[in-house]
């Protein structure tokens, strides 16, 4: 049996990605000696973080 985890992961997405795109996610994978799961991950609290500050913004105009 596989080991207990605090924090599973069962959901899978899957997308298109060009051949450049697969070059450059594969030179950001052996920069940073991170899994294309963790440069997403990553990408999307930046991504996340990006939009509030906007939100910010605007609220603030």
């Amino acid at each position: 049996m596989g080991k207990m985890r605090e924090n599973p992961r069962y959901n899978v997405i899957s997308m298109r990605i060009s051949d450049e795109e697969r070059n450059e996610l594969e030179s950001l994978m052996s920069m940073t000696d991170k899994s294309v799961s963790d440069i997403m991950r990553e990408a999307m609290g930046l991504f996340k973080s990006r939009l509030q500050t906007l939100q910010l913004e605007r609220s603030a105009a």
